[in-house]
């Protein structure tokens, strides 16, 4: 997996492709595309692109990490 070329969140685009959340998860692409499958994590269809907004990614974590949004 290549490291990211952000250094911190606030560096990230607004809209993060499978390759960015796997990067900004440090996970497998595989294992960010099954993630952006599932019912809850956050995702928004813009064309034919599935993309993860930022805010609801930094909330999603914050969820299931026992956090408050």
């Amino acid at each position: 997996m290549k490291e990211s070329e952000f250094k911190s969140f606030d560096d990230l685009p607004l809209f993060l492709s499978a390759k960015l959340v796997a990067q900004t998860l440090g996970v497998s692409i595989s294992s960010a595309y099954e993630l952006m499958a599932e019912k809850d994590f956050p995702t928004l269809r813009i064309g034919n692109r599935i993309v993860v907004p930022k805010d609801k990614l930094q909330a999603w974590v914050e969820m299931q990490t026992g956090g408050e949004a």
